[in-house]
Parts: C-alpha cells; sequence; structure tokens
C-alpha cells in the first residue's frame, strides 16, 4: 500500500470511515505516556502525513487550515475533504483555499496584522516624542537654573533683560517644535487606531452577504458559550447548507449562484436577533446559534424558514429563465449535550450530513447517544 493510501486511510479513520483503533489510544494502551501527549503527537502526526501526501506546503495558513480538519474545529472543511477524497479527486492548494474562504479572509487577517504593526510604530514613535518633551523640560530647568544664577550675580539691567529674552526666545521655540512634534503624533496615532477598528470589523463581515464570518461566529460562540453557561441556558448551534448548489452555479451562473446565498442569507437573518445569531461558514454554507431556546423550537423555527424558502420560485435575471425551487438542509446540536462547542458544532454537521443522506430540504436533530 503506497504512502498515499495509508494516509487516506488514516485520514478517512480519523472521520469514522472505517472502525479501527486510533493510534494514540494505542499508544496510550501500550503503556507510552500520558494520554493528552499521545493524542498531541497523534494530531501533528495527521497533520503532518496530510499536508506531505497531498503534497501542500508547510505554510502557516496551511497549519491553521489543517488543525481546525483533524482537531474538530472545522467539521465542515473534513466532510468536504472526506467527500473529495471518496469521489478520487485531488486536493490542491488552489481547491483547498477556495473551500477554506482562506484567499479572502486571511488577506483581511492579513491586513488586521498590518496595522497592528503600524499601530505599534506609531506608539513607538508617539513614546520617543514623549520622551524627547520630558528629556527637554528637564534641560530647560537645568538652564533655567543656570540663568537664575547667572541673573543673580549680574548687576547690570542691560545683562539681565538679555539674559531674559535669550531664555524665553530658546523655550519659545523648542516648546513649538515640540508641541508640534506631539500634535502630529497624536494625530497618526488617532487616524490609525480609526483604521484599525474599520479594518477589524471588516475582516468579521462576509462581503457577498453582510453577515457576520466565521471567524466572527467563532468569538460570538465562544461569548455565548460561557454566559449560557453562568446562567444555566439552553444553548444550540445549527449547520445550514443549500440544496443542490453547484447545480445552480452550473446551471445558471455563479452570478445567480451569488443571488442564492444572498437570499438564503437574508432569509435565516430575519430571524436573528440578541439571542440567534446566523453567520456564512463559507461557500454554501451557513452557521446558527440559538440561545434560550430548546432544541425543538430551534427546530421549529428552521422548519419555518426553510418551508417559506422551498415556496418560493426563482427566476434568472439575465435570461428570464427559471431557477426553480431552492431549498436548504439543515443539522442541529444540543450544545450542553457535548464535552465542548467544538464536538457539538461536529454532532450538528453530521446531522446536517444525514438530512443531506435522507433526501435533502429537511432538518435533522443529533442525538448524542
Amino acid at each position: 500500500m503506497s504512502d498515499f493510501d495509508n494516509a487516506s486511510n488514516r485520514f478517512l479513520g480519523w472521520l469514522g470511515r472505517r472502525g479501527v483503533r486510533e493510534p494514540a489510544e494505542q499508544q496510550y494502551a501500550k503503556g507510552s505516556g500520558d494520554l493528552i501527549q499521545a493524542v498531541r503527537r497523534h494530531l501533528l502526526d495527521e497533520i503532518a502525513t496530510f499536508l506531505v501526501s497531498h503534497r501542500l506546503d508547510v505554510t502557516s495558513t496551511n497549519l491553521v487550515t489543517t488543525h481546525g480538519i483533524f482537531s474538530g474545529g472545522n467539521p465542515v472543511l473534513a466532510r468536504k475533504i472526506a467527500k473529495r477524497h471518496a469521489a478520487g479527486l485531488e486536493i490542491t492548494q488552489e481547491w483547498l483555499d477556495e473551500v477554506a474562504g482562506i484567499d479572502q479572509s486571511d488577506k483581511q487577517h492579513n491586513g488586521v496584522e498590518l496595522l497592528i504593526g503600524q499601530m505599534e510604530n506609531s506608539i513607538e514613535i508617539f513614546s520617543r516624542n514623549t520622551n524627547a518633551a520630558r528629556s527637554a523640560t528637564s534641560e530647560y530647568s537645568v538652564e533655567l537654573e543656570g540663568h537664575v544664577a547667572e541673573l543673580a550675580a549680574s548687576s547690570e539691567t542691560g545683562q539681565i533683560i538679555s539674559h531674559f529674552t535669550k531664555m524665553a526666545t530658546a523655550m519659545l521655540e523648542r516648546t513649538r517644535q515640540l508641541e508640534s512634534d506631539m500634535h502630529r503624533s497624536e494625530e497618526e496615532a488617532e487616524s490609525l487606531r480609526r483604521s484599525l477598528e474599520k479594518a477589524k470589523r471588516e475582516a468579521e463581515v462576509d462581503h457577498l452577504t453582510g453577515l457576520p464570518n466565521r471567524r466572527a461566529f467563532e468569538a460570538v460562540l465562544e461569548r455565548e458559550y460561557r454566559e449560557a453557561r453562568g446562567a444555566m441556558e439552553p444553548l444550540a448551534v445549527a449547520f445550514c447548507d443549500i440544496d443542490h448548489f453547484k447545480r445552480v452555479n452550473d446551471t445558471h451562473g455563479h452570478d445567480t449562484g451569488d443571488r442564492v446565498i444572498r437570499l438564503i442569507a437574508e432569509t435565516l437573518a430575519r430571524i436573528s436577533d440578541d439571542k440567534c445569531h446566523v453567520a456564512r461558514h463559507g461557500g454554501e454554507e451557513f452557521v446558527m446559534l440559538f440561545r434560550g431556546l430548546p432544541v425543538s423550537e430551534v427546530k421549529n423555527q428552521l422548519d419555518d424558514v426553510r418551508e417559506s424558502m422551498a415556496d418560493r420560485r426563482l427566476i434568472n435575471r439575465k435570461t428570464d429563465q427559471p431557477v426553480g425551487r431552492v431549498t436548504f438542509s439543515a443539522g442541529i446540536a444540543d450544545i450542553f449535550d457535548y464535552p465542548d462547542p467544538r464536538a457539538a458544532m461536529k454532532a450538528a454537521d453530521e446531522a446536517l450530513y444525514a438530512a443531506k443522506e435522507a433526501g435533502r430540504n429537511q432538518i435533522h436533530v443529533a442525538r448524542n447517544l
């Protein structure tokens, strides 16, 4: 068996596609040490094998992406890779970047990092100017003391006036220059702060739909999980996926496909409020977080949205050809039924996959047996 086949089998084994014992468990069973360390080694081994087997560069972006795949942090991407492998298709860097949403989000992230660097540079300039001001103030004091001593020892009125004039002129010139430097530094720092805040906001928005993106959703999930657990409130996560979306793109073009994505986004956003958050997770997939509602009520709300969407008939505006009925499938999981949010998201994704397998245009609830 080739290295590629070995790697693929291990990857599919991680996804639960075949009944094998996990290497980390085997290591632990043999008494090789702490289970946590074994799991860490196993995770690193899986990441390295995946990158090498598919001839992917060992970049920071690829390491973050593959960590999400193998750690359970990105179950949607893991399912896409499994499906592509099952279809016998090559996993290329271009394809991975596209499905992981790396091209746009990483550029935005890098832009934020650049602005942060600029901000740090500005703060450094500001600090230097502040230090210069303090040093100048100290110099003024020394100079003033010297002039006072000279004035005290002088008996000539003309010389006293001359000393005063020189001292005042020197202090005024230096003070004005320092004030100008400080003012420029303050303006630069404030401008960078505004740019940084704007870039941060833009980096968390999906520009096609206007919804929060996956990065923003993860921050909301962390906050809501912490608060819901403290308040002992229900918390559910749902994955929604447009049915037969590739068919829409292939038949009517990407402009129509984008329109469909925006329409689903608008439809899901109608039920969004302080207790319900919706984000575009990537491609034709959306993720939702419901706080304070039992899973049964979450399912009812999504069913209402799904039925209203299925009743619509769309038209291709360029060709006037009917797009037909557009539906979506969804999977829901009660987050507190699982050890952590990542496990719940994986369960919701598996429930979505089950809804697809059962015929689409339906919603399944994950059961933690």
